[in-house]
């Protein structure tokens, strides 16, 4: 099974924290939800026209440098924008093309993904040390893929939620236990749903979700935090936002009460990358 490791902290830290940007744009409501009329283009225009760069003056406020979980698409459609994430110092990582479920996909489909995601990012000179899968999800290729084109890290999983880990491939069976692969090579920096903005405030009409106070979600990570700094030994938090939802008039100022608060108490903001390169095993 998996493999756990910690993220080594800088002296006077007492946790790292990575802020993962998933800089969608239109492809999530393209790729994820299969909407694409006017309306909802817009709402991903807002994302690149308004909310990245609230994020991107934010950040520099604080020095923070964080990791943009980009697709291809957004880089061919807002190029400028993605530029921009990259001459203000951040990482970018590898983020589908138009955010695809790849566990919809065959062999062949999903490594196309994967190589028009490499060949968008190139083309604003971005070799990515990281992958972070669309919609957090694997199909059984995706592993030995992220192996195969030489990625550091990934992103997608949930196994843990303090701590990176090295994951196995898992064999599903029905009628026996599950068999698990040798641990991968590849650093797995857990996610989670519950410290993700856009479950909570982003509505997609007919899914019954969103809209809820922003409270319940800056709340829910500060809850999560604490826990990490009074009962972990060197966590790692990981926090995922989108420039189209955490970008709104009433979120940003939320997110940077949370940065102030998580600074206080000892938090090392890095990038993915930065926090790849701390890992250790024992």
């Amino acid at each position: 099974m998996q493999v756990n490791g910690k993220v080594r902290l800088p002296e006077g830290k007492k946790i790292s924290v990575n802020i993962g940007v998933d800089f969608d744009a239109h492809s999530v409501w393209m790729g994820a939800f299969k909407l694409t009329t006017p309306a909802y283009m817009n709402r991903g225009e807002f994302g690149a026209e308004v909310g990245a760069p609230r994020l991107l003056k934010l950040f520099e406020k604080y020095n923070i440098k964080t990791t943009w979980c980009i697709p291809g698409h957004t880089v061919d459609t807002f190029t400028e924008r993605c530029k921009e994430v990259v001459s203000k110092g951040h990482e970018v990582a590898h983020h589908g093309y138009a955010h695809e479920n790849v566990s919809e996909l065959s062999l062949e489909e999903e490594e196309k993904v994967m190589k028009l995601g490499l060949e968008a990012l190139e083309r604003i000179g971005v070799k990515p040390r990281g992958y972070r899968s669309p919609a957090w999800d694997y199909s059984p290729n995706t592993l030995s893929l992220i192996e195969k084109y030489g990625f550091d890290y990934d992103s997608s999983l949930m196994a843990n939620d303090l701590h990176p880990y090295r994951p196995c491939a898992i064999e599903v069976n029905q009628k026996k236990a599950n068999e698990y692969s040798e641990p991968s090579k590849v650093t797995e920096f857990p996610v989670s749903w519950y410290l993700d903005d856009f479950p909570t405030q982003e509505l997609v009409l007919g899914s019954g979700g969103g809209l809820t106070s922003a409270d319940v979600f800056f709340d829910r990570c500060k809850a999560t935090f604490d826990y990490a700094i009074e009962n972990e030994e060197e966590p790692s938090f990981i926090l995922t936002v989108h420039p189209q939802t955490i970008g709104r008039a009433h979120m940003i100022p939320k997110l940077e009460e949370l940065i102030q608060y998580m600074e206080e108490r000892g938090a090392w903001f890095a990038s993915l990358s930065e926090m790849y390169d701390a890992y250790y095993e024992q």
